[in-house]
């Protein structure tokens, strides 16, 4: 999925500004970790790019990864316009690219700031920051891992629980947002699992789970789950997202649980957790024929819903 770019990229869009604040020009060739084919900022060649309009990520080491390649692979004097929510790094982007050596115009709308530079002739902090972004093997945990992957320096609480409530599964099974691979750890355990499809939106996350994950029942995809073709499976084990772009979307978790049910078989067996304070337990009354609480603790909860 990172393969060179052999083509001649001038133009390129990282992520999905809004377009009443930046509409990328057409032809835009799309950079994004989050967006399932699009090709890697990381495989654009240096100082190739003529323009790039980017939706900041909100985390810190995330974002300043980001915006160090795009300077990476922008030509001196190549535009970069760059926006974020005020309060998901926004505030922050004016002194971050001053800090690359950039001279920054800022505007302000719809909560977002906007700043627009040319890239100059020898920016600063590029390794450092590209350093400090990059995938690492957390030599604590044994897993390769990078900043902006879900939970991407620990194991998230939640998928401990589920890990800790699991019971030996069989037969085919499917992992929904998969992240490095931690949870399918767990599953593989199990000798009786024939197959683990393991599917990820975030291709950083995907490239983590392929180092962490070398068992041949194995597969890792980098998909969207909502429309992932699978079917007649035993089980599907998740750990759901209920952000997406920064924002609280209980709708995004509702729509894991509803492909989850669509690609189990008759018999086939959901297990989730969630934040207790989500509201799975209706859609998941809805559809699935029976469901039980198998687990409740530090804030979490977990499923078992059977089809």
């Amino acid at each position: 999925m990172n393969d060179t770019v052999t083509e001649i990229v001038s133009a390129a869009v990282y992520g999905a500004p809004p377009p009443a604040l930046a509409a990328p020009p057409a032809g835009a060739v799309q950079l994004s970790p989050l967006a399932p084919g699009a090709r890697a900022l990381e495989s654009i060649s240096d100082g190739s790019l003529a323009s790039l309009v980017m939706l900041a990520p909100p985390g810190t080491a995330e974002r300043r990864y980001a915006v160090a390649q795009a300077l990476r692979a922008l030509k001196v004097g190549g535009r970069l316009t760059i926006m974020a929510l005020k309060d998901k790094g926004g505030s922050r982007l004016r002194k971050e690219l001053e800090a690359f050596g950039c001279v920054v115009a800022e505007t302000s709308k719809r909560h977002h700031r906007i700043c627009v530079v040319a890239r100059p002739a020898t920016p600063s902090g590029v390794d450092e920051a590209i350093g400090a972004g990059a995938p690492r093997l957390l030599e604590d945990l044994g897993l390769w891992t990078q900043p902006g992957v879900f939970s991407w320096d620990r194991i998230d609480p939640g998928t401990a629980l589920l890990m800790a409530s699991l019971p030996a599964l069989s037969g085919r099974g499917a992992d929904f947002g998969c992240g490095v691979g931690v949870l399918a750890q767990a599953v593989l355990a199990s000798p009786a699992v024939e197959r683990l499809d393991m599917i990820d939106l975030d291709s950083r996350a995907v490239d983590a789970a392929r180092r962490n994950v070398s068992d041949p029942r194995a597969d890792i995809q980098w998909a969207d789950v909502r429309g992932a073709a699978l079917s007649d499976l035993k089980f599907v084990v998740m750990n759901p997202p209920f952000h997406d772009g920064g924002a609280e979307d209980k709708a995004l978790g509702q729509a894991f649980i509803r492909a989850a049910h669509g690609a189990l078989g008759k018999g086939g067996t959901l297990w989730m957790v969630a934040n207790r304070h989500l509201p799975y337990e209706a859609v998941l009354t809805e559809l699935f024929k029976s469901v039980a609480q198998r687990a409740d603790k530090g804030g979490f909860k977990v499923f078992e819903a059977r089809r």
